[in-house]
C-alpha cells in the first residue's frame, strides 16, 4: 500500500515523541510499585511514512515505540490496510494488540480499561489524528483517570477550514458544528473562538486568534479533563507559517510534565516547529 507522505513538522513531532518516550520508560521501568506501563496509539497508521524533503521511508510512532521496553502497545487505527501493516511490524510479538475500529470506541471499551490507577498500571497515549478527533470523552476519561500521560494534536487547521467562520459560529453547518462539540465537549467553542467587539456600528463578532482558541483548550484539560498539568502546547506550522495544529500534553505527573515542557521549549527555541 501507499504510505502517508509527511512535511517536516510531522518528523519533528515524532522526535518530540521519542524524546519523552525515552525519558517515560526509562523512568517507570525502575518503579518497583508499577506493575505495567503500555503505549497507547489511537490513530496509529500504518507504522511508516514517507519524507516529503527527503523522499526516504521512516518509522511512525509504533514503530518507534515498539523499541522502547513498553509492558504492551495497544495500537489503534480506522483503516484495515493500515493496521494490516501493523500486524504485520508486531509479528512474534505478544506484547502487541492491534484493532481495527474507532479510535474513541476502541479506547474507551477496550483499552482504558487496562491501564486503572488502582491496578498499578500507567500508559502513554497519543492522539495524533488528521482531523478533528476524537471525543471529548476520550479525553476527560483519560484525565479522570489519572494513570494516563497525553499527547493530543488539536487539528485547527480542520477547524478554521470546516467550522470557525469569520461571520460567527452559526456560520458553520450543522454536520461541522457537531464535530466540533465531539471534539470540545460541548459548545463552549462558540464563547472560545469569537469576541464581540464594539464599532460604531454597533457590536461586531470577530473570530479570536488560533492561540486564544488554544489557551481556551487548554484551560479544558485542566479544570474540566482534570490533569494536574499541561504546559502550553507546541504550535506545528507549514511552509508558510499558519498553524495546521496544536501538540498538547497533559498528565497528573509533575516530574512528565517538566519533561514535555522542556523538550517542548527546546523546539519553540529552535523554531524547528515551521514545515
Amino acid at each position: 500500500m501507499n504510505l502517508d507522505e509527511v512535511g517536516h513538522w510531522t518528523e519533528v513531532k515524532l522526535s518530540i515523541l521519542d524524546e519523552y518516550t525515552t525519558a517515560y520508560s526509562s523512568i517507570l521501568s525502575k518503579q518497583g510499585n508499577i506493575r505495567h506501563f503500555a503505549y497507547i496509539d489511537g490513530f496509529a497508521g500504518s507504522g511508516y511514512h514517507v519524507s516529503r524533503s527527503s523522499g526516504a521511508v521512516i518509522e511512525g510512532s509504533p514503530a518507534r515505540a515498539l523499541k522502547h521496553g513498553f509492558s504492551h502497545c495497544h495500537l489503534v487505527d480506522l483503516d484495515g490496510q493500515k493496521t494490516e501493516m501493523l500486524r504485520g511490524l508486531a509479528e512474534g510479538r505478544d506484547d502487541v494488540t492491534v484493532y481495527t475500529g474507532d479510535c474513541s470506541e476502541v479506547l474507551l471499551g477496550q483499552v482504558f480499561p487496562q491501564c486503572r490507577y488502582e491496578d498499578y498500571r500507567r500508559a502513554l497515549c497519543l492522539l495524533d489524528p488528521y482531523d478533528l478527533n476524537p471525543r471529548w470523552e476520550v479525553v476527560q476519561t483519560a484525565g479522570q483517570m489519572r494513570s494516563i500521560e497525553l499527547f493530543v494534536n488539536f487539528m485547527i487547521m480542520d477547524a478554521n477550514m470546516n467550522v470557525l467562520r469569520r461571520k460567527g459560529p452559526d456560520a458553520a453547518t450543522q454536520r461541522q458544528a457537531d464535530r466540533m462539540n465531539a471534539f470540545w465537549g460541548d459548545s463552549s467553542w462558540r464563547e472560545a473562538a469569537y469576541r464581540t467587539t464594539p464599532t460604531l456600528f454597533g457590536d461586531a463578532t470577530e473570530k479570536s486568534f488560533n492561540a486564544e482558541i488554544a489557551t481556551a483548550y487548554r484551560k479544558r484539560l485542566l479544570s474540566v479533563a482534570g490533569f494536574k498539568y499541561s504546559p502550553e502546547p507546541l504550535a506545528m506550522l507549514n511552509t508558510k507559517g499558519a498553524v495546521i495544529y496544536y501538540l498538547f500534553f497533559a498528565s497528573h505527573n509533575a516530574t512528565g510534565a517538566k519533561i514535555a515542557k522542556s523538550i517542548f521549549e527546546k523546539y519553540r527555541k529552535k523554531g524547528e516547529s515551521c514545515g
